[in-house]
C-alpha cells in the first residue's frame, strides 16, 4: 500500500520548525531528508526513523517495524502529533546519520 500525499504533508507540517526538510518520493513512499542526510520515511501512512543511538534513547518503547519487505527495520515514531518532540528527535539524530553518498 503506497503512502498517501495527505499523511506526507502533515508529517512535512509536523517538522516545518526545522529548517531545510526535503523529501523524495520512492516507488510510493516518500524518503525524509534533514539537511541532505535520510533521517527515515514515511511507509503505508506510518513515520519511520533510522534506529541511530540517540532515537532509541528518546523512544525506548518505540516498536522496530518494516518499511517494505526486505528492509532494515526502522523505529516508528508514534508521538507524530508533538512538533516539539519532532524537532528535537530530528536534531538528536543528525550527527549520528552516514554523510550522503556521492553519486557517479
Amino acid at each position: 500500500m503506497a503512502s498517501s500525499k495527505e499523511y506526507l504533508e502533515y508529517i512535512l507540517e509536523q517538522l516545518s520548525d526545522l529548517d531545510d526538510i526535503t523529501h523524495r518520493k520512492m516507488m510510493g513512499e516518500y524518503i525524509i531528508y534533514y539537511r541532505g542526510k535520510i533521517i527515515g520515511g514515511i511507509y503505508d501512512d506510518r513515520f519511520l526513523v533510522k534506529p541511530v543511538k540517540s532515537a532509541k534513547e528518546m523512544m525506548q518503547e518505540a516498536k522496530m517495524e518494516l518499511p517494505y519487505e526486505g528492509a532494515k527495520e526502522m523505529l516508528l515514531v508514534d508521538d507524530v502529533e508533538n512538533k516539539e518532540f519532532l524537532k528535537n528527535l530530528v536534531e538528536a539524530m543528525y550527527e549520528e546519520l552516514p554523510a550522503p553518498k556521492k553519486r557517479k
